[in-house]
């Protein structure tokens, strides 16, 4: 099978305007360098003789060519429709970028998916011309080249951080694909960067690219008012919270997200890739805000799109623990929410003050803290499904089979599932029916009921924006 074709022409235009709505969606590779460049690369257009089109860095490297140091691919925002996309491959890709991959190799990851390795890897081809393993290589590599150009972090981290099982391997699969060592590479490499406010001896930053417009004042904010006691801080400018083995902090800087590390002796490197996959999808990083906004803007809600351009919907460091925040959260407040998410994680937090996966809070004694028996009860069968695998919160789930799982819990309604899908399933079109704030902002504003079907496939964005009006 062969992948579909990319249209060269738009390609090729867009490549020569260096238009940025088109970073991230492909790659290009030119013949007589035998380098790979984002659409926005600062050097010279090359000639159209001499150039073919990716969709994915992995098909680019599969084909022989290295990274461009100038554009550095590493940097490309993730491709929109991969983002929002619920099928097998766009959750394929998404388990990839959470380093599921290198946890458990294709074959583990396939069986996460529940489909033969075999068949995993023939989806793959169609669509992305290479297959899984190389898909994760590639990721591997390009963290690690963003590890060794921006960090000082010593190449046997950076090895471990970004998958690799040995150093050799690491210094062998670098020199094999882009022709050069990480010690050379560690030439152009940046320094620490130490967050005074966190103790630990290796603290690192790395920049996080985003598509604007972004509205940082929107996203910052509503982590800010959800932001969870002894679990996170947060304000309009800036977001801390704990992570396995240290803590991360968020801070928007012009054009990109600035990622924060600080990490104690016992933590193992591995969790980066994790980490920063989780943190793009918490701040959405990956949408595409002029394709979002051109579909909004004649409907009834132009006028709040044009005041908050580049809006995105904040997602979920993890997904079971933004079902809990749901369930938690269902006919109070957000302050009161807040107030009994501290209470359970300071009685069923793990080490380091993250929040408690589900085994632990399967396990927890959770009466004493303010929840209802019904509400620890949803607790409780929430939490069994998660740990016993029956439903996968974190992307290796049909969306559609995890909301139908979601609503067989009772104490778990058409509201709470939506919510979780919205944030967590990182479902574009979730949309959180009989919201109360959402059918009072659209009475406010003179908005019929039925104009919610014309939000389609963004009714995501569009509850944000009227959520983020009142």
């Amino acid at each position: 099978m062969t992948p579909p074709v990319l249209d060269f022409d738009s390609c090729y235009r867009a490549v020569s305007a260096r238009d940025s709505r088109f970073d991230g969606r492909f790659y290009t590779a030119v013949k007589t360098t035998g380098i790979y460049c984002r659409p926005i690369c600062p050097a010279r257009t090359p000639s159209s003789r001499n150039v073919r089109f990716y969709r994915h860095a992995a098909a680019a490297e599969a084909a022989g060519f290295r990274p461009c140091k100038r554009c550095r691919p590493e940097l490309s925002p993730g491709d929109p429709g991969w983002d929002l996309r619920g099928d097998l491959v766009g959750r394929a890709l998404r388990l990839i970028d959470d380093g599921a991959a290198d946890d458990t190799g294709v074959a583990g990851l396939a069986r996460r998916l529940h489909v033969t390795e075999r068949h995993l890897h023939r989806l793959f081809v169609a669509e992305l011309g290479v297959g899984p393993h190389a898909v994760a290589r590639t990721k591997r590599l390009l963290l690690a080249k963003q590890l060794l150009t921006e960090t000082s972090l010593p190449i046997t981290d950076v090895a471990f951080a970004a998958g690799f099982g040995s150093v050799r391997q690491f210094n062998a699969t670098m020199r094999e694909t882009y022709g050069f060592t990480p010690s050379e590479l560690r030439a152009t490499a940046g320094k620490y960067v130490r967050d005074p406010g966190v103790a630990g001896p290796v603290s690192l930053r790395l920049r996080l690219h985003r598509r604007d417009p972004y509205d940082v004042e929107g996203v910052f904010s509503f982590l800010a008012a959800r932001a969870v006691p002894g679990l996170e801080t947060a304000d309009g400018t800036s977001y801390r919270r704990a992570v396995p083995g240290g803590t991360i902090m968020l801070t928007p800087q012009d054009g990109h997200i600035a990622l924060d590390v600080a990490v104690a002796d016992t933590v193992d490197t591995r969790q980066l890739n994790r980490v920063v996959a989780r943190c793009r999808r918490l701040l959405d990083l990956d949408a595409e805000p002029d394709a979002i906004a051109q579909a909004l803007r004649p409907t009834s809600l132009g006028p709040l799109v044009e005041a908050r351009p580049g809006l995105r919907v904040p997602g979920a460091f993890d997904g079971f623990e933004l079902a809990v925040r749901a369930v938690v959260g269902q006919q109070i407040s957000v302050a009161g929410a807040r107030t009994l998410l501290g209470r359970i994680v300071a009685r069923a937090a793990v080490p380091g003050g993250m929040f408690p996966p589900a085994d632990a809070l399967l396990d927890a004694d959770l009466t004493g803290l303010g929840l209802t028996n019904r509400r620890v009860e949803t607790l409780k069968n929430l939490s069994a499904r998660v740990a016993d695998g029956h439903l996968d919160l974190d992307g290796g789930q049909d969306p559609s089979e995890a909301v139908a799982e979601l609503l067989s819990v009772r104490g778990i309604g058409p509201w709470t599932a939506s919510y979780i899908a919205l944030r967590a399933l990182r479902d574009p079109d979730a949309w959180p029916a009989g919201d109360l704030v959402l059918v009072k902002r659209m009475a406010a504003l003179g908005i019929p009921q039925d104009h919610v079907e014309r939000w389609r496939p963004w009714r995501a964005y569009a509850a944000l924006h009227l959520w983020s009006s009142s």
